[in-house]
This record gives structure tokens, sequence and C-alpha cells, in this order.
């Protein structure tokens, strides 16, 4: 410390008060900081308040939500929705208003009937569906127990990817149910694609607008309080500055005698699987169990080149672009989504190809476009209808090139200054051509030595419990295994009592049984307890981890009554086979009618104890 630097003022706390205060606040999120600062306010100004006790053990009546106050409520599943809505309450706070942020599992679906002003900020998973963590609320809204809303005033924001089907499929039911509920719609429901900010900035603008029209700033009070917010440090590196990690280790793990490119999706039998580790030395990155790491990559050559071949255009010519100078290939390596279709490219297409086919395929209700989605790329829409693009206009209609999440698959307790992760390299045969994945391809190419810029994505939601006494049932086929290595590594540093029971899958034992030997030494030393394992393809009959589940029925009923905590990571297709062998599962050993059994894993969900991390 430098001679002019002035000493801190004391904390007028003493250092028993100071520890509790720690304590209180340690585990509790940004929504419950919030309330606890207004409690202590309210108590520094001699408002009368209801003792907490009450209101923990919901005795007090509810206070009433404040007229002059708005309510930002978020759904997310992979970090966007929350940045936004965050975004948002930002602004409002920055123009002297009263806002609150509520994530959607932690919202009092009681106080809906009060809101004046709510923004609604939510991602759609899959195709249509909510988010993890808003799937309670939504339910509640779509129910007879919704109640009428004649005073209240909103907008929604949806976030999604225009290449499903069900493009913001659950903002927009949103939307509609607040209005046929009686509310207000201030403007109309963003509809948000991968590049988010070209939507969200000017909604966000808008609602500000409106909310400074609906809200007076608080009048100023006669004493200064300052919320009770732990002083958390703002991280040098995230999402919008990511880190530069070096890559420690890259290897193949998808058999011991893979030797080449291998493909799946499309009919080949191998899987390409590599397990890769960074050092987050001198970063400052912190990360837990199911956070997920961020990579900011490239678009592989082989991606590139047939783009530019097919559309007989000069890689090496520049072309501004929004203030940006670059050549054509460099745009499309480092700038551009080449993988990934979007709607307003296929229309932009449809028009210049004269393609009618596609213009069908686009009309609204045609089921046909989740098959074009889901099996096209952007070189196959390019090399099936011809057009010629001119490179501005290409630019302008393509999306912007997203960074790509990965599950971790480490703990850092472990690990230490390292992060790990489990990546499915996408490789096939389609329409007569080889295709590859962006980010996964570009992983699969680095080598020792090379650095990546990374960030870390929080799951709250996808976390190992508190309890260390609670056991865990872990669902992971294929690569979804990977933060259940973390979730395992973690439980045993940190000498959890529970027990860790694994369902995993994989089409064949001897080319997919990730990570086989740390699971056989974790069994040995007594981390893993058990082990149910599901091969599709070794066998005449296809079995997968829900077939498992069903025969393992009976047990996972008794771990569930018995107070365990359970967690599902891989496609969105593995996570709706899962659900629906669970609400068998809970439906037979609970003697449950099927609506019932249902309504026991959303509760299960909205407890926090049912986790999903899906894709």
């Amino acid at each position: 410390m430098s001679s002019s630097a002035q000493p801190a003022p004391p904390l007028p706390l003493s250092t028993e008060q100071a520890d509790a205060l720690q304590r209180l606040t340690r585990d509790l999120d940004a929504a419950r900081l919030w309330w606890l600062s207004g409690y202590a306010a309210g108590l520094a100004q001699g408002q009368p308040v209801p003792a907490v006790a009450a209101i923990a053990a919901g005795t007090a009546p509810p206070s009433p939500v404040p007229d002059q106050r708005a309510t930002v409520l978020y759904g997310s599943q992979t970090g966007n929705a929350r940045r936004a809505a965050e975004a948002l309450v930002a602004q409002l706070e920055a123009a002297g208003l009263s806002v609150r942020l509520q994530r959607a599992d932690a919202y009092q679906t009681r106080e809906l009937a009060s809101e004046r002003l709510l923004y609604v900020v939510i991602s759609t998973q899959g195709e249509g569906d909510p988010p993890d963590d808003a799937i309670g609320f939504t339910e509640f809204l779509g129910s007879r127990r919704a109640p009428k809303l004649p005073e209240l005033k909103f907008a929604v924001l949806g976030l999604g990817d225009s290449s499903y089907a069900e493009f913001c499929g659950i903002s927009k039911r949103i939307d509609a149910r607040l209005a046929e509920l009686g509310a207000t719609r201030l403007l109309p429901a963003g509809e948000a694609d991968l590049d988010i900010d070209t939507v969200a900035v000017p909604w966000r603008a808008q609602a500000l607008e409106h909310a400074k029209g609906l809200l007076q700033a608080p009048a100023a009070s006669s004493a200064t309080v300052t919320p009770l917010r732990p002083a958390v440090a703002t991280p040098v590196y995230s999402h919008s500055a990511p880190f530069h990690a070096e890559v420690l280790a890259n290897q193949p793990i998808a058999g011991r005698d893979f030797k080449g490119p291998a493909f799946g999706r499309h009919g080949a039998p191998d899987k390409q699987v590599r397990h890769l580790e960074f050092s987050l030395e001198g970063s400052g990155l912190s990360y837990e169990p199911g956070d997920a790491l961020g990579i900011v990559h490239r678009n592989p050559e082989a991606l590139v080149e047939p783009l530019l071949e097919a559309l007989r255009l000069d890689g090496d010519a520049a072309h501004r672009l929004d203030g940006s100078e670059r050549s054509l290939r460099e745009w499309l390596s480092g700038h551009r989504e080449l993988t990934k279709l979007s709607r307003p490219f296929l229309a932009a297409h449809a028009r210049l190809a004269g393609a009618g086919e596609l213009n069908a395929l686009l009309a609204p209700g045609n089921a046909d476009l989740s098959a074009l989605l889901g099996s096209h790329q952007l070189i196959d829409v390019l090399r099936r209808w011809p057009a010629p693009w001119p490179v501005a206009d290409l630019l302008a209609v393509l999306r912007p090139l997203a960074p790509r999440l990965y599950s971790i698959a480490s703990s850092r307790k472990r690990v230490g200054e390292e992060v790990h992760l489990t990546v499915d390299v996408l490789n096939y045969h389609a329409h007569g051509h080889a295709h590859s994945g962006s980010a996964s391809g570009f992983l699969a190419s680095l080598g020792e030595g090379d650095r990546v810029a990374v960030y870390v994505e929080p799951n709250e939601r996808f976390r190992v419990p508190v309890d260390g006494t609670r056991d865990i049932l872990m669902i992971g086929p294929g690569t979804g295994v990977a933060p259940f290595r973390a979730f395992t590594q973690e439980r045993a540093e940190t000498g959890a009592a529970g027990r860790n029971w694994l369902f995993f899958g994989a089409q064949h034992f001897n080319s997919g049984f990730l990570y086989q030997t740390e699971w056989q030494d974790a069994l040995k030393r007594g981390e893993l307890h058990r082990l149910d394992l599901a091969f599709s393809r070794d066998q005449a009959d296809k079995v997968y981890v829900q077939h498992k589940l069903r025969e393992r029925g009976r047990e996972v009923y008794d771990w569930l009554q018995s107070g365990a905590h359970l967690y599902v990571c891989g496609s969105i297709a593995m996570g709706k086979d899962v659900h629906a062998a669970l609400a068998d599962i809970v439906a037979t050993h609970g003697a449950l009618k099927p609506e019932d059994a249902r309504a026991y894993l959303t509760t299960l969900q909205t407890e926090g104890r049912y986790a999903r991390d899906v894709y």
C-alpha cells in the first residue's frame, strides 16, 4: 500500500456481528439480497415490518407490491436471458426508477395479481419449451389458478434460435397469455435470434421509455441507506472480455483404437470424442461443477472454403461492414455463423434463388421446416438452390458467430487452475459431401500450447447439493456425462457422505464408454456408489438410459423419496425420454395418477432437486 493511501473507515459492526452478517448473506442470490436490503432500510427508518420468522413461515400478510416499481422477471437456460434482464435493470436504475430483478423460479406467483409493471425476459428451450428455471412460472400462468390482471402493464422479450421451427415459442405464449388475462401490452414482444442485441437493445430502449412514463423516481429520503449487498469483485475476464487460456491437453477418448475421423448422426457407426484441458492460471476465473465454459471459436477452413467455392467469391477481397474492414475469408472464418441456418437467411435466399420449394417450407405451420433446419447447413442450401449473393447482402443477413457453451468436466478442488471439457466432434456425410462442426472442429484442431478465448458461464440451478449427506442420481449419456465427472470429483474432494449413482449410455461399449477407467477407479474408491450402463448398439434391441431407469424404477423412486437430488444432462430428445420414464416410475411406484406424477416432478424441479442441462 502506498503512503498516500487512506485507511479504510472502521466497520460499524462488532466481529461477531460481521461474522453473523457474512453467514447470513453467503448463500443468498441477488433477489434475496435486494429483499434483505429493503427490509433493513425499513428498520433503519423506523417503518413497521413483519418479523422475519413470520415471513419465512408464511404467517405474515404479504406486503403489497408498490405501484411505483417495475419487476423484471427472467427465465434463462444458458445465461443470455439473465444478462439481457440485468441490462434492463441497470438502465431502469440509472434512470432513478425503482425496480427488482427476479429469477422465475424465485418469484412468488401470489404477487402477480398485485404487479403493475412487469417485464418478462425469457429464452426458448428446444421446440418452444421454457427454460428449466421458468417451468413452474409458465405452468402457473397457463393454469386456472392464474389471476385476472386488468391493472398490469407488461412487455415480453424472447430469446431464441431461428434454426428451430418453434422460434421464441415460449415467449409468444407468455405474451399471449398475459394479454388473455387482461393485462395491457406496452409494446410488441421482442423476438431475438442468436445475435441478441439486434433486437434486445432497441426493445430495452422502448421498455425504458415506457417505464419513465409510468413510474415516478422514488422521493429522496432524509436517511441514506446502503444496500446490504456483498462486495463482489468484478472478474477481469468475462463473456464480453474472454481470457486466452493455454491448451494443456487434447486427446481422443472415444475408444482406445480410435485413429481418425469418425462419422456420426447420419449413418456411420463411430463418434470422435475428445478430452481437452485448459490452464486458467493468472485469469482469476472461478467455476463450480455444473457451470459451462464459453468458447470463442473460429470456423474451420473445411467450412469456409467450400462456401467460397459454391458462391464463386474471392476470399481475399476486402469488405467493410459496420465500420470494420476484413477480407471475406476472415469475415466468414471469425465473424459469421456457417453451420446454423436462420429464417431470415432462408427467406432472403428463397427470393434470390426463386425457389418455390424453399418458400413453401417457410410457410407458417409447415412441419417439414424442422427437418430442413435439422439436416442442412448453409452450404447445403447454397448447393441445393444455387443463387448469386452480393457479398454485402450475404454478410448482412448471416448471423454473427456466437460462442459455444460446453459443460465443464472438472472440479477445481481436484484439478486446481485448470478446466476440462468433453467434446463430441461433429463429422458426418450428408447430401453427397463431408460435413463438420464449427466449434467442435475448431477445438479438435487445437494443439498443446495453443490459446483459446474462454469465459465461465455460471449455471446456478445445476449444482451439487449444499447438504453433502444428500444422495444424487446423475443421468448423462454420451458427452452429457461431462458435468457428472465434475460432480463426482467435487463430492469426493469435499467428503460428501451422500451416495452417487450414475446412469451412462453410448452406442458401443468398446468405442463409447467415456472415462471408463476413471469410473471403475471411482467405484473402487467409493467415490461412485452405483453405475448403470446402456450401450444401445451392442445387442439386437436398442437399450438407452431411460430403459435402465425403468429397470431400476423401485430403487430410483426410493432414492427420490429419501431426498435424493436428480440431474440430467444431454440432448433435448434424451431429456424428454428420460422425463417420461421418470414420470412412469413415479406413477408406478408411487401409485399416482399420470398428472400427479408429472406434478411430483415439477415440484422436484421448483425445489431445486431435479435439474437438467439439455441442449
